[in-house]
């Protein structure tokens, strides 16, 4: 019990990561309509780009340049490819973006090589910021919660208050009259599209000291943010952020526990084998985002915050 409040701590602050590669993929989708299956391989590029500039110019340089790079490449990927195949349908768009992905990882072992990498912590944020019944809860994850926070604070003013937000949303379902006004709406796509690949970057680089750096990185947490994705409702940021929130803590928490299916099972009067009976929650862990997905998909389709009618 004295853990509980560092376990759920700890799986807010993975939950605010979740949240941070989450908001780029649903960002795209309800401003362009595309669900990128390469955002999961921006997020790999994002962590190997910046544990390269952070090995020669620092953690907090790689923390700017980092998602500057990927979301020029992000750019140049909706200019110069995904705007052509756009006017043939989704189908299109989801087959170059899965090709993209692959490109991507290939591109990462060109470059990187096959070993892991591992990323350190930088000084200042190093050592635990505080202590609960003896258990330590690390200062870099209160300042990857800081920064995934300010992230939803800028997005929320961005596409809520700003001009730059009005002419984004207008341009969803008025595109004519607002180039009508003047704007470059094939630029202000560009420009989302950049942002979103930015975003993943920025995870990566936030998300690398506590993960290995690897090729398989981008499969291995790509497949938890689209269950997020579709657990919060397709292009809900509010919706992303609860599913981020609900998979990072269930995850966490069961980690950390040694209590057995069996055990959970019996509450409800429900018995397995006994091979079956005798798995922990721990072992259990990485199914959980996916049973979650299941039962939210048998429930409510549209998920926690879905509408019928669009993408916001």
């Amino acid at each position: 019990m004295q853990s509980l409040v560092i376990n759920l701590l700890n799986g807010v602050s993975y939950g605010l990561l979740l949240f941070m590669l989450s908001a780029g993929l649903t960002l795209i989708f309800s401003m362009l309509g595309v669900l990128n299956f390469a955002h999961a391989g921006f997020y790999m590029l994002g962590a190997y780009v910046g544990f390269s500039v952070a090995a020669r110019a620092g953690f907090w340089s790689a923390l700017v340049f980092a998602p500057l790079v990927v979301g020029l490449l992000g750019a140049a990927l909706e200019r110069w490819l995904l705007r052509r195949v756009r006017t043939h349908g989704h189908l299109p768009e989801l087959l170059l973006t899965f090709g993209a992905a692959y490109l991507l990882g290939e591109l990462v072992k060109l470059g990187w090589g096959l070993n892991p990498l591992s990323a350190t912590v930088p000084a200042v944020l190093d050592g635990p910021l505080f202590t609960v019944y003896g258990a330590a809860f690390a200062r870099y994850r209160a300042f990857m919660m800081a920064v995934s926070l300010a992230m939803l604070v800028v997005l929320y003013a961005v596409l809520r208050v700003s001009k730059t937000g009005l002419i984004v949303r207008a341009a969803l379902t008025h595109a004519s009259a607002v180039e009508a006004l003047g704007h470059n709406v094939p630029r202000v796509f560009t420009g989302v599209f950049a942002a979103g690949t930015a975003l993943a970057a920025l995870a990566g680089v936030i998300g690398a000291p506590l993960f290995v750096i690897e090729p398989a990185m981008a499969e291995s947490l790509g497949s938890i943010v689209f269950v997020v994705v579709v657990i919060g409702g397709l292009g809900s940021l509010s919706g992303a952020l609860a599913a981020s929130l609900l998979v990072g803590c269930v995850q966490t928490l069961a980690v950390a526990t040694d209590v057995s299916l069996g055990d959970v099972l019996s509450i409800v009067g429900v018995s397995l084998p006994v091979d079956w009976d005798a798995l922990t929650l721990a072992q259990l862990a990485p199914l959980l985002p996916y049973l979650l997905l299941v039962a939210m998909l048998a429930l409510r389709p549209r998920g926690l915050f879905g509408r019928h009618d669009d993408h916001a």
